[in-house]
Order: C-alpha cells, then sequence, then structure tokens
C-alpha cells in the first residue's frame, strides 16, 4: 500500500510514527515505495520520514551532490529534526554521509546500502537511451539478483523519467557528481555507529564496496544478505529489517542513561 505523503512549501515526504526519527534518503531512481516494508516495520517504535529529493525538477546549475546535501539540510531544519538515524540507499547512502560529516551533532547512528561514495557502476554516468522501453528494463532489471523484482509498475516509473530530456540531464549531471566525489579519506572521521547492509550479489556497488566502507568507517559492521543485489529494502525486506532491528536495538542498549 502507498504511504501517505505530505506537503509543505518545497518539501514532499512521507511521516509514519513516533519516536526517535528515522530518515531515509533515497536513490538516484528512488522512489518512496521502495522503503514501504522498512516504514511499516519499523513506525511502531520510530517517526519513519522520508523526504523525496529534488533529483529531477531542481535547476540543472544546482543538481549535484551539493545541491542534494543542501536540500536536506533545508529539510531537517524546517522539520527541527534531531537525534537522527539517517538510512540512505545508492545516492542516498552518499548524501547520508556527507550530512554525517557536516552535521555529526544531528547523526547519532548511519545506515547505508549499496551506498555510493567509493565506487559503483551505473548507467547514470552517460545519457540514457531515451524511448528505448527494452534498455530501460533491462537496466532496472540488472539492479535486482531476481529480474522479477523489476515490477512493471517500477519500470514504466523509470521509462517514464528518463524520457525527459531534462530530467536526463539532471541525472547525468548528478551521477558523475557522485562520481567525482570520492568519499574515502572523509568518511575516516565518521564516528556514528555504522550499519552496513550489503546485497551479496550487488552489481552495482559490488561486495568489495562494502568492505571497503567496513575498512574505513572506525565504528562500522558489515552485513550481507544473499540473492540480493542493489536494494535490500526491497528486494529482501524480512532479513534486512532483522538486520537494521538488532542493529538499532544494540545502539540504544549502548546509549548512556
Amino acid at each position: 500500500m502507498a504511504q501517505k505523503t505530505y506537503n509543505e512549501g518545497e518539501f514532499t515526504y512521507v511521516e509514519e510514527g513516533e519516536g526517535q526519527v528515522l530518515l531515509i534518503l533515497h536513490g538516484l531512481f528512488g522512489a518512496l515505495s521502495n522503503f514501504n516494508d522498512v516504514v511499516n516495520g519499523f513506525k511502531d517504535n520510530y517517526r519513519v520520514i522520508i523526504p523525496v529529493m529534488p533529483i529531477y525538477d531542481m535547476p540543472m546549475r544546482q543538481a549535484s551532490l551539493e545541491g542534494l546535501l543542501k536540500f536536506i539540510e533545508s529539510f531537517v531544519d524546517h522539520k527541527e529534526l534531531d537525534d537522527m538515524i539517517l538510512l540512505g540507499n545508492s545516492l542516498g547512502g552518499h548524501i547520508g554521509l556527507m550530512y554525517t560529516l557536516a552535521h555529526p551533532d544531528k547523526v547519532s547512528a548511519l545506515v547505508l546500502t549499496g551506498s555510493s561514495g567509493l565506487f559503483e557502476n551505473t548507467m547514470g554516468g552517460s545519457f540514457p537511451k531515451r524511448g528505448s522501453y527494452d534498455y530501460i528494463k533491462e537496466r532496472v532489471e540488472y539492479t535486482f539478483y531476481d529480474p522479477k523484482t523489476a515490477t512493471k509498475e517500477l519500470v514504466d516509473e523509470c521509462f517514464e523519467i528518463t524520457s525527459s530530456i531534462p530530467k536526463c540531464m539532471n541525472i547525468v549531471q548528478i551521477a558523475k557528481s557522485a562520481q567525482r566525489n570520492n568519499m574515502a579519506e572523509e568518511i575516516t572521521s565518521i564516528t556514528a555507529p555504522t550499519c552496513l547492509i550489503w546485497g551479496l550479489n550487488d552489481t552495482i556497488t559490488p561486495p568489495h564496496v562494502g568492505h571497503e566502507f567496513n575498512r574505513l568507517i572506525p565504528n562500522s559492521e558489515l552485513h550481507f544478505i544473499d540473492k540480493c543485489c542493489h536494494a535490500p529494502m526491497m528486494e529482501r525486506p524480512e532479513p534486512f529489517n532483522k538486520i537494521l532491528n538488532k542493529f538499532l536495538t544494540k545502539i540504544n542498549q549502548t546509549v548512556p542513561s
């Protein structure tokens, strides 16, 4: 079932539940529906919030990681959020890393799944083939271990996005911005407890990327999910939520009273 969205000025977002904030950042082709199982699994104990990042609609001169970071900073300020758990998939993980480094006082924990920031294989680095439904279908299926996970609704959504020249130009510009922004040196200073949840069969950010994040982020733990590719929260929601719940329970038990 689709989550209810709220609109306040320039912001569109999902918000469910009460408690500590679990702020979710979606990827380059991400949709709010990608996180339905996370919302449903954690809304009883957390205030789950997912802002829609203006990837396709922001002015082209602002279409970059820095532009998206400013947007998230504005959203957090608008909602007066604090003591957040940040969860980011793919590009959203990259933005999460940047936000954590810029505002360590606001982030109590970080969760990355298939995050960019070190290395990725993506169609975003070159202009997506407009008008080729079969090509878009193949690329969407490539992000899943089981191609059937790429529903017609999901493929149609991506096809609609890539049928627009301005949206494609933003996608390419943001993807190139991500590829230029290697965070290997900066992330060694992250002190927040970090949970890395990786698809063992990830073709976009392969397993070695998860291992490298684990090596570079001091207070991190790495978990792999078998028969799973780039979006574990969609493809294997039950093991994903189990790992996330165990991590959140553990860090909450270690917080000083």
